[in-house]
């Protein structure tokens, strides 16, 4: 890789995480030549004067290219300027692949947020193997979609101090102020998901061709609508975001690299009552439906503030709803004391051991989330010899799992991983 390129292009800079993006490279990037990209010159430049204000320095001298992802040699120019591309432009089911794909065949870096199951594992079937040889690390996934859980549970295995069974995890989010909790891209990504969540079948079937091993006892599903004392005895429903699609793929490659037992996962939030409880399902119900035909997704994507019931917007959360915002997502993990000689090896007796960590943080939807992305960025650069093999489309767990990004969110303050409390009954 060319040394006269820049560390890292932040693509997709007008847009709202692109901004914020923008806004935390001020701090995370200071050391570095970083740049920013996107189709419109005059909107690249009007971020660039507005986030120098906002921050209080003069970034006129950042540069600026011009890359549309209706035009690949555009992005291929792009590629070839930078070590990393930070890809923040979604849709990514739309518009992430060919970003890819440039940045594969330039031997350039990609990290980007995505939090779309089809986009991350289409983008492992089909660019894997030629980013190996191309020497480079394709992660999604980089920021709350699914940092806090894919690295939380390695965080939790690390702190177990045994073998880990199954973990459970519980989100609990809030946000405060009046206005929208979500950008209107997110609602469209959530949309376009939702909608052809039936294409997940026959793609993991081509990707992964050998199911793992069955691991005992099975971790089974709760019941939908639940109680969980770790959260305070609220009621809670399944998660359906990407976490868990995100956790296993990483499991999947410490089984097959390192013969390594696959935790299992299962991720559920709280809603805190049992009618909050009512009307998510009902609610969730009707989005579902609404997704799965043409005219239900164009008054969901014309609409989405009628949809959403004020939730989501073309405007996104204001900057102080953002700083409101906040999370814990708490991990419960049961496992043993005593390794077994093989990943595979079952115990004959139940799990003795429980461990209960957490992460947390706050404006963790937008800012905090792009300030992770950065931090994957730097960490590629920093430390990729850390990383596993010389390059692959992997999920953050299996991509940082060795190096210092747990430490460096820590000390940054931007997500905070913490071992709660342990107890091992094998040792009365």
């Amino acid at each position: 890789m060319s040394t006269d390129r820049l560390d890292v292009v932040i693509f997709g800079a007008t847009g709202f995480t692109g901004q914020r993006a923008v806004e935390r490279s001020v701090e995370f990037l200071a050391k570095l030549k970083w740049g920013i990209a996107g189709r419109n010159q005059a909107k690249l430049e009007n971020v660039r004067t507005e986030v120098g204000k906002k921050v209080s320095k003069d970034l006129s001298e950042i540069p600026i290219i011009i890359a549309d992802v209706a035009d690949e040699e555009s992005l291929k120019k792009m590629a070839q300027q930078a070590k990393v591309v930070v890809n923040c432009c979604g849709p990514y089911r739309h518009f992430g692949e060919a970003v890819v794909k440039a940045c594969v065949a330039s031997g350039t870096h990609h990290v980007d947020v995505s939090g779309e199951p089809q986009y991350m594992e289409r983008m492992q079937l089909q660019y894997d193997e030629a980013a190996r040889e191309s020497g480079v690390y394709i992660v999604s996934a980089c920021g709350f979609d699914s940092i806090p859980a894919d690295l939380g549970t390695i965080f939790h295995e690390r702190h177990f101090e045994g073998v880990v069974n199954s973990v459970e995890t519980y989100l609990v989010a809030k946000g405060d102020g009046p206005g929208a909790a979500v950008h209107y891209g997110t609602w469209e990504s959530a949309i376009y998901g939702l909608a052809h969540a039936n294409e997940l079948r026959e793609l993991r079937g081509k990707l992964f061709k050998e199911r793992l091993p069955a691991m005992k006892p099975t971790l089974k599903n709760r019941p939908i609508i639940h109680r969980a004392p770790i959260v305070r005895n609220a009621v809670c429903l399944p998660f359906l975001g990407s976490d868990r699609s995100v956790v296993m793929r990483s499991q999947r490659f410490l089984y097959e690299t390192q013969k390594k037992r696959p935790v299992q996962i299962r991720t559920y939030m709280s809603v805190g009552t049992y009618l909050n409880a009512l009307l998510f399902i009902i609610a969730g119900a009707i989005f579902s439906l609404l997704t799965r035909f043409s005219i239900g997704r164009h008054l969901l994507l014309t609409y989405p503030k009628i949809f959403s019931f004020g939730l989501a917007s073309h405007e996104g959360p204001s900057e102080e709803k953002r700083k409101n915002s906040k999370f814990t997502m708490w991990f419960q993990g049961k496992g043993w004391s005593e390794p077994l000689a093989e990943g595979e090896d079952q115990y004959k007796d139940p799990p003795t051991k429980k461990l209960i960590t957490k992460v947390s943080g706050m404006d963790f939807g937008y800012g905090n989330t792009a300030a992770a992305l950065l931090l994957c960025a730097t960490t590629i650069l920093n430390e990729h010899v850390k990383m596993p093999g010389k390059g692959g489309v992997l999920a953050p767990g299996a991509a940082f799992g060795n190096t210092s990004l747990i430490d460096e969110l820590n000390k940054n303050q931007i997500f905070a991983f913490e071992v709660v409390s342990a107890k091992d009954d094998s040792q009365n």
